[in-house]
């Protein structure tokens, strides 16, 4: 009740709107981009508190630290050790597996700048729990954001992502400059 009150206080006075299609009807991995500011974050809460969904968040383990640590874990915050990538993809999984029910926010651009691909880790939980994957997103132009539609993954990566791009093409997150385009390393080791 709290977090919907809070997300209805943040749409009221935010000069974005949230522009979504209706939450998923069942446990997502749901993407979080483009991701190019801190503020995606408060997006990311008050789009999923409006519309009412159990979420889970990988974020990098140094936002843990200190006093944020209990904060962030009660926001639904991961830890993620990104010297072991793949053991929080199979964290992931056996959470899934053992009956947990939540979307899970990944941001597969990683942190806002200096990568060429997004991480794959967000495919890998996807195709291995039988997740949907929801398109979130940020649009600085048209100062929308909100959730697209939900994919369900087919394993072809080219075919995939190719979904995905088409999405994201027209997204423009708070600093266009800091975009990266929704491209897999798999990807190039398969063309």
């Amino acid at each position: 009740m709290l977090q919907r009150l809070t997300a209805r206080a943040f749409w009221t006075f935010s000069r974005w709107k949230l522009v979504s299609e209706p939450a998923p009807d069942r446990p997502t991995v749901l993407i979080g981009a483009p991701h190019t500011s801190n503020w995606d974050f408060a997006f990311m809460l008050a789009i999923t508190w409006q519309l009412g969904i159990d979420l889970r968040w990988l974020g990098k383990k140094s936002l843990f630290h200190g006093w944020r640590g209990p904060i962030m874990r009660t926001l639904g915050g991961i830890p993620v050790d990104r010297a072991d990538p793949g053991r929080v993809v199979s964290e992931m999984v056996e959470r899934v597996q053992s009956g947990e029910v939540f979307g899970l926010v990944v941001t597969p651009d990683g942190t806002r700048g200096a990568h060429t691909h997004w991480k794959s880790g967000f495919y890998r939980i996807a195709l291995e729990t039988g997740m949907p994957v929801t398109l979130g997103f940020v649009d600085r132009t048209t100062k929308t954001t909100g959730l697209g539609p939900t994919l369900e993954l087919t394993g072809n990566i080219g075919t995939d992502m190719d979904r995905i791009r088409t999405f994201y093409a027209d997204k423009t997150g708070f600093h266009p400059d800091l975009r990266v385009e929704p491209r897999l390393r798999e990807e190039d080791e398969t063309d």
